[in-house]
């Protein structure tokens, strides 16, 4: 019987990984940029958010694929 898991271990870098990916999936369903005045700080907001969705992804992979 094959496992899915190779370590004990990888379960929870895939756990971390699709929690920060639903930090970031969360923080751009909650529009942070509706509370601030600069089109700067929206872009910078967006970006971080897109960028843990992408961190999460990566490490949820990360910890799944390299057993």
């Amino acid at each position: 019987m094959q496992q899915l898991f190779a370590d004990t271990l990888d379960v929870y870098g895939v756990l971390v990984g699709v929690f920060v990916a639903l930090v970031g999936v969360g923080t751009l369903v909650g529009m942070p940029w509706q509370y601030t005045n600069s089109g700067v700080v929206t872009v910078f907001q967006a970006l971080g958010a897109v960028g843990a969705v992408g961190i999460g992804v990566g490490l949820a992979w990360l910890a799944h694929a390299q057993a």
